[in-house]
């Protein structure tokens, strides 16, 4: 079955995202770090899916189709032709440049990465999209964590794990990145009972 993986970049206080949503620090641990790019470019030949909310659609569709020299080129072009979906339920069409447009989907958003998964093909990818994030891991839906952690701390904020059931996780790889940050992954150790027992959220239109 093909896996889900939430790929983050997180603060040593464990945020996603600062206050009003701000994720400059992404940017500025990472930029030019030939290393992260070059485990970017490995990552995109391991998937063949990207799942995005609204928010990060636009900003992403708003950015890397128009990356057509330099030394981001060669990650703009593999990611601009893998196929994407936009959960959201305020868009009619997610166009992607002159790339072939994302596919929208508006319910039932569980239903279909489930169907994904079971679907032949390589692995599926979440970038960014903290709710979209959020009701996947909720659902069980998550199998592994790319977590990119930020030597910044920012204090406040939005943390990518949000309270409620418990997660086991096991660390599978680590990497010490050029700029300072530090490459961790993380599979999902399923059936634990005391998460399962604790429920999950109702998937939310706001992504």
């Amino acid at each position: 079955m093909r896996k889900v993986i939430v790929q983050e970049w997180v603060t040593l206080d464990g945020l996603a995202a600062g206050p009003e949503g701000n994720v400059d620090f992404v940017s500025g641990s990472t930029r030019g770090d030939r290393t992260f790019g070059d485990d970017q470019l490995a990552f995109l030949d391991s998937i063949d899916t990207i799942l995005l909310g609204r928010v990060t659609y636009q900003m992403f569709a708003g950015y890397w189709p128009g990356v057509t020299e330099g030394e981001e080129k060669p990650f703009a072009d593999k990611l601009n032709g893998t196929p994407k979906l936009v959960f959201t339920q305020t868009l009619r069409h997610a166009p992607w440049g002159t790339w072939k447009e994302a596919r929208i989907v508006r319910n039932g958003a569980a239903e279909e990465v489930g169907k994904l998964k079971r679907q032949p093909g390589k692995d599926i990818v979440v970038w960014g999209s903290i709710s979209l994030a959020q009701y996947l891991i909720d659902q069980r839906l998550v199998d592994e964590y790319r977590l990119v952690m930020c030597p910044i701390v920012l204090g406040s904020g939005r943390p990518l794990f949000r309270e409620g059931a418990p997660l086991d996780m096991k660390l599978v790889a680590s990497k010490t990145l050029d700029r300072g940050a530090v490459s961790l992954t993380y599979v999902q150790v399923h059936g634990n009972s005391a998460a399962q027992a604790a429920g999950v959220s109702r998937y939310g239109a706001t992504l």
